[in-house]
């Protein structure tokens, strides 16, 4: 148990975080979009991630409760060493929910102002989580390479958001919507791409020793099928933009799928990059995992909780499938 105990939870820990990337991600992108649709449009945008929203956010309460109790001594070394950033996502977050609720409770005349402080509030939150993930790859160490990478993330992340809220629009609106959303699609497409092409070339120059697991033999040639895979997954997305037909005809679900491989396969990266340690180059999982009696108590919470958090989250996305319809706000109508 000492063994594979820690292991468990660090996998549970990457893949709360996976699904939070996943679904937080694209109703983060949405409200990055927002200010570039019109009233009536926008209405339709927060009612498609309305009834999701607040469920997306449990995946990161999770993730950061799992490091919290099975890693408690990673947990004080990241979160002091990422406070700042970690106080500025949690200001983004709260922005965004207090928008959320006071855009239709406000009235007509205020709504404009919570539709821009809902963009305010997505836009930190992307941005901070960006600088976290760089921050965190580096080995959270105050040097100006570490800014600059930490930097580089920090503008990456929120436009692979907007990616998956074009992604989420396309399967949830029709007509003009629809139309926007895939010409912003089209023009994110190329950003996104540009910005995971640096990464990638970035990551292993300013970590040696990701460098060192990524470019020595054998291990180059088993790695190979991530970056490439990972090309021909963008290559398919890259042209999907530019098939109107085909996901009007219901393939829509198609863009959001190569972006779920696309962060799957960097998680993956991610994790050969990171393991065995929980904070690279100062603490493995097994020397910040807590005790193994601890553990043993956690998991058995674990395997009730973890089912019936992701049985709701798929419960929730059954019962509110299909298109988004236009808001209602009382009087207002």
């Amino acid at each position: 148990m000492e063994l594979w105990l820690p292991l468990f939870f660090a996998g549970a820990m990457g893949l709360a975080m996976l699904i939070y990337v996943m679904l937080d991600g694209y109703d983060l992108g949405i409200g990055m979009l927002l200010p570039l649709a019109e009233e009536k449009e926008k209405d339709i945008m927060i009612a498609s991630i309305g009834p999701f929203w607040d469920a997306n956010e449990t995946w990161l309460v999770l993730g950061v409760g799992i490091l919290l109790v099975a890693f408690p001594e990673a947990h004080g070394i990241i979160l002091t060493g990422l406070y700042m950033p970690v106080t500025i996502m949690l200001f983004g977050l709260i922005l965004r929910g207090v928008a959320f609720d006071f855009r239709v409770k406000a009235g007509v005349e205020h709504r404009h102002m919570w539709n821009r402080l809902f963009f305010v509030g997505s836009f930190i939150a992307s941005f901070a989580q960006g600088w976290m993930l760089g921050d965190y790859i580096t080995g959270i160490t105050d040097t100006t390479t570490n800014h600059l990478f930490s930097l580089l993330i920090a503008l990456t992340l929120p436009a692979f958001y907007i990616m998956l809220g074009c992604a989420w629009l396309l399967m949830k609106t029709e007509d003009e919507l629809f139309e926007k959303a895939l010409h912003w699609g089209q023009k994110a497409v190329i950003p996104m791409g540009i910005g995971l092409l640096f990464v990638s070339i970035a990551t292993p120059v300013f970590s040696t020793a990701i460098a060192e697991k990524w470019f020595t033999l054998p291990n180059a040639i088993g790695l190979m099928p991530i970056p490439l895979i990972t090309v021909i997954v963008y290559g398919a997305l890259f042209c999907l933009f530019y098939q109107k037909d085909i996901l009007r005809k219901g393939y829509a679900w198609l863009v959001y799928v190569g972006l779920a491989l696309i962060s799957l396969l960097s998680t993956f990266g991610l994790a050969y990059s990171l393991y065995p340690d929980i904070v690279i180059g100062q603490m493995d999982i097994w020397d910040a995992a807590a005790s193994t009696d601890s553990l043993f108590v956690i998991f058995i919470g674990a395997v009730v909780a973890l089912p019936m958090i992701l049985g709701y989250t798929i419960y929730i996305y059954k019962i509110f499938h299909g298109k988004a319809t236009q808001l209602s706000y009382g009087a207002d109508q």
